[in-house]
């Protein structure tokens, strides 16, 4: 895939897990939330009231540390396939 079409596969991703509407298992939503950090070059530290939710957002984003922003994206894409072909 060009880079043009990973763009285009990777929104056409981010719009299809925000108008789901059912709940994501724990481990798919970290995933997603680190690729689409790499993906969107979004470098903010978490933050928030949970302790333990910000320090497994942490080590999600520094397993991710390496990818490209395609690489991120591609995977992004990826993930979002997987869940919705095997969720049921």
């Amino acid at each position: 895939m060009t880079s043009e079409e990973i763009d285009i596969a990777f929104k056409h991703a981010v719009k299809s897990i925000n108008e789901h509407t059912e709940p994501f298992p724990a481990d798919t939503l970290l995933r997603l939330y680190a690729y689409y950090k790499r993906a969107t070059n979004d470098d903010d530290i978490p933050q928030g009231g949970k302790p333990l939710i910000s320090a497994f957002k942490t080590n999600a984003l520094f397993q991710t540390r390496n990818l490209s922003q395609d690489e991120a994206k591609q995977l992004y894409i990826e993930t979002v396939d997987h869940y919705f072909l095997y969720r049921k």
